[in-house]
């Protein structure tokens, strides 16, 4: 299972996309602050495990997404916006 970071450009964008991985069984999903390395609009992130990045998940407001690897964060998902 891989962590993911997703960031947004809004923080109710940020909550309801915590809300619906939580309703999605993504029990370990939570609000955390955007590490520094990484870039966001409102700095708040969520971070949280899956097999994928679960991005029809997210809110359409979302930034990028990014796994955490041993050395920091991959960018694996950015939104075209």
């Amino acid at each position: 299972m891989e962590t993911y970071i997703a960031t947004f450009h809004t923080h109710l964008s940020a909550l309801r996309s915590c809300n619906a991985l939580k309703k999605a069984g993504c029990g370990g999903a939570r609000l955390a602050p955007v590490p520094r390395v990484l870039s966001s609009s409102c700095g708040t992130c969520v971070l949280y495990q899956g097999e994928d990045p679960l991005l029809p998940r997210l809110d359409a407001d979302m930034e990028a997404v990014y796994r955490r690897t041993g050395e920091g964060y991959e960018e694996v998902y950015r939104s075209e916006e």
